[in-house]
């Protein structure tokens, strides 16, 4: 039997506004536990909270940039369940007045074509703290207790893991360009449930979904995604589905690459919602909607920019823009009257590729975009070859210098003196006369042997061009 895949997703993110949601307490990450937190959000007897206007303009911008549907008017709800990380015992969500509702964002396959993932709704809520498992004990940390939180949900219109992920990977980027979240899956601030399910192909009804909890890669994601979805065909041909697939809640264990049940899954009905009595219905006053309004240049837009504009390939194109990392680096070396092309190649090939060796981000790599932009400019006015230019690259990713003492000590600066070259030349036609004489004789074939001469015997140092161009003259 044959059978489809069906994904929706709920993507949390941490919002990077100064304070928490509903208090004055700092956001932060990595500090010592407990140190920012306040009667508010550790639910103190007559503590009433007050919304965070910085989230509400955050939420705003991304509902614009998604297409959305952004409500003027939106309502906070609790959400009632007891975690030892709320103190609460619920969280002040929104449930059926959400900030924003609606949307899609488009993701792109290999070949250039695209699919339409529908959004939703994206809502705004309280982050829970963080349990801290040690031994036999367990200790809980409340500084992100209040963090804001917007999550997104997504449709199931996704029908792969790679689907997944490059829905993900947009997601990521559109957050990160517009500039609400740092977006860091290691510490949290973007992390993903995956609701899975499988039906046969063809079959328009859905069937039981199982919720993978709390994935922070885009790795983990994938394979958390192919594990699950072969765990539930496997009981289907097996004709256990009945017994070993049921909507609940499951943990990706990455060291077994391998999902666990840990929960019934519950349902709306579960926790319980009403309208949060402490809380008004928000209403965004034109000063915010006119904020919101005022986007920068986006992933999709940047992309066809590129293209338009600086002439890129699309793949070379869509390459620079999924990560604003790259495309302020890239703009950076841009700056400096470079060729694009060049600019494309040397960062995304040679330098990512060092950077991807060494196991950094190009935002932690030593080498500048002013760094970068003169080892171009020196490939591009003829000063070293291009060859010579990876060993120059190679020289700079572990030491610290200038690209033109990096050449000079390399010994690489091209040769390209017309006399010299021309010696050059006739020391190689003298010590090869044999194969000169088959030159001659119709083996054009070793012209390309003659360059390779003339270039071991400059030491990779004479300009190719004008080896080319004077051999030509000297033996047609």
């Amino acid at each position: 039997m044959e059978f489809e895949t069906v994904i929706g997703l709920e993507v949390h993110v941490q919002l990077n506004t100064k304070t928490k949601m509903f208090c004055s307490c700092a956001t932060s990450f990595g500090d010592k536990p407990n140190r920012h937190t306040c009667p508010t959000c550790l639910a103190l007897p007559g503590a009433l909270p007050s919304p965070n206007r910085e989230a509400f303009v955050k939420a705003g911008k991304f509902g614009r940039a998604i297409n959305a549907t952004v409500h003027k008017k939106s309502i906070f709800d609790r959400k009632n369940y007891f975690y030892p990380d709320l103190p609460k015992a619920y969280q002040i969500s929104q449930l059926a007045h959400p900030i924003v509702e609606g949307g899609y964002l488009m993701i792109d396959y290999e070949d250039g074509s695209q699919k339409k993932i529908g959004l939703t709704r994206a809502h705004l809520e309280e982050d829970a703290g963080k349990n801290i498992h040690a031994g036999s004990a367990s200790n809980v940390d409340l500084n992100r207790a209040g963090t804001p939180l917007l999550e997104i949900v997504s449709e199931p219109d996704m029908r792969s893991s790679s689907e997944a992920v490059s829905y993900l990977k947009k997601l990521h980027s559109i957050v990160r360009y517009l500039g609400i979240s740092d977006a860091n899956m290691q510490e949290g601030s973007f992390r993903c449930d995956a609701n899975v399910s499988i039906r046969p192909k063809g079959d328009p009804n859905l069937y039981p979904r199982v919720e993978i909890k709390n994935l922070n890669s885009f790795k983990f994601i994938q394979k958390a995604i192919e594990y699950e979805v072969s765990r539930q065909r496997e009981a289907w041909e097996e004709g256990d589905y009945d017994k070993k697939v049921w909507q609940e809640t499951r943990l990706y264990d990455s060291d077994r690459n391998e999902t666990r049940s840990m929960r019934g899954k519950e349902e709306s009905a579960d926790y319980r919602y009403f309208p949060d009595p402490d809380l008004l219905p928000v209403v965004l006053d034109e000063t915010i909607l006119k904020e919101i309004d005022v986007l920068p240049e986006l992933p999709d837009q940047k992309r066809a920019r590129y293209i338009d504009e600086l002439g890129l390939s699309p793949y070379d194109a869509a390459v620079i823009t999924a990560d604003l990392d790259l495309v302020v680096y890239f703009e950076a070396v841009l700056k400096h009257d470079i060729s694009p092309k060049n600019a494309v190649s040397w960062l995304t090939t040679e330098l990512l590729g060092r950077c991807k060796k060494a196991q950094i981000e190009i935002a932690e790599c030593a080498i500048v975009p002013e760094t970068l932009a003169k080892l171009i400019a020196r490939i591009e006015d003829g000063t070293i070859s291009a060859k010579a230019g990876k060993e120059v690259l190679d020289f700079l990713f572990a030491n610290s210098s200038g690209v033109d003492e990096a050449i000079e000590k390399l010994g690489l600066r091209q040769v390209s003196d017309d006399a010299a070259i021309e010696r050059l030349i006739e020391a190689v036609l003298n010590a090869n006369e044999e194969s000169l004489t088959r030159y001659k004789n119709g083996d054009t074939k070793l012209f390309g042997f003659f360059v390779g001469q003339a270039m071991k015997a400059s030491g990779g140092t004479a300009n190719p061009a004008k080896v080319n161009e004077f051999l030509k003259k000297r033996i047609g």
